[in-house]
């Protein structure tokens, strides 16, 4: 965790994490006294180990870690997973735009692999790295959506500058065509409770 706050999206993340990783594979690191706080109590997150410590001062081997670096040469693979036993994402693959605050963990000297050029939630990242070392699914083989467009009211939308992945909409798995094919209607991956804390923020932004 490298933000001094908690933020309500940076906890929906981290709920979401929870629904494809077992909790108890969930290392938060470097967290405040009042953030380890805050998530110690979350019901969806319980069983995860959480530590105010850094990263470097755990008992982990750290030939064994590999930190997911934008600026990596090698690509993640599948047979990454056998190589290492703990993947290390700092809170920020959302930045928008990036501020390479992974130099912050670079400079530990841990082994590093990219995800690619397009920014990612943490979330996501780490929801590709899963699939990729886990289910050995390589990494341009998972549907992906670059900006999408969030309606949040009927007049109103918000693009989100990262790239998700994406998944059959819940309630309209296909579409109808011009040309009447129908065709998957693929959605962005969002945390539960993401689309309502943004219609919350856009509701924000026009009180005065």
């Amino acid at each position: 965790h490298m933000e001094d706050n908690l933020h309500e999206w940076c906890i929906l993340e981290y709920c979401h994490i929870s629904t494809f990783i077992p909790t108890s594979n969930l290392y938060f690191t470097n967290l405040s006294k009042a953030a380890e706080s805050t998530l110690l109590d979350i019901k969806k997150l319980q069983g995860a180990n959480f530590f105010t410590n850094h990263i470097i001062d755990l008992s982990f081997a750290k030939d064994k870690i590999c930190l997911l670096d934008p600026s990596a040469k090698n690509i993640l693979k599948p047979e990454d997973g056998s190589d290492f036993e703990y993947f290390l994402f700092g809170g920020i693959l959302g930045d928008d735009p990036p501020r390479d605050r992974t130099c912050e963990l670079r400079k530990h000297g841990f082994k590093t692999r990219s995800l690619g050029n397009m920014q990612m939630t943490t979330d996501t990242a780490i929801n590709v790295t899963k699939r990729v070392v886990e289910d050995k699914v390589a990494i341009d083989q998972i549907p992906y959506i670059d900006f999408p467009e969030i309606q949040i009211s009927a007049k109103e939308s918000v693009i989100m500058p990262f790239r998700y992945i994406t998944i059959p909409h819940p309630s309209q798995s296909t579409l109808q065509t011009t040309t009447d094919e129908l065709k998957l209607n693929l959605v962005p991956l969002l945390p539960e409770g993401m689309i309502e804390l943004l219609k919350k923020d856009g509701d924000m932004a026009f009180e005065f």
